[in-house]
């Protein structure tokens, strides 16, 4: 069967390979017949992994057409960065609170 490994080592750059198994395999086959893990440059071993976007376990069971990605781990927390972002943009200076009324007229 056929399988389609995915990675993204780095935002905006993503490397994909197709891997040919055996009915049975799993995520782990997969991505060891990908070779992927290998020519990445930072530690993986805290990495996940998904089918076609939805979480899985390396143990799992790939079927004929799965797309298997590999997950690189959070290097901040999401909510910690959106909110370091709001900070950065000023807080209450624009969106709804520009113009230091709401819309009430308070």
């Amino acid at each position: 069967m056929q399988v389609t490994v995915l990675c993204s080592p780095a935002p905006r750059e993503v490397l994909e390979r197709v891997v040919m198994l055996e009915e049975g395999a799993t995520v782990r086959d997969a991505v060891q017949a990908s070779g992927l893990l290998s020519i990445l440059p930072t530690d993986w071993s805290a990495a996940s992994f998904g089918i076609w976007g939805r979480k899985v376990g390396i143990h799992d069971i790939v079927r004929d057409g799965d797309r298997v990605e590999i997950y690189r781990p959070l290097l901040v927390d999401p909510k910690l960065a959106r909110r370091e972002r709001f900070k950065g943009q000023g807080g209450r200076t624009g969106g709804l609170f520009a113009g230091g009324q709401n819309r009430r007229g308070r």
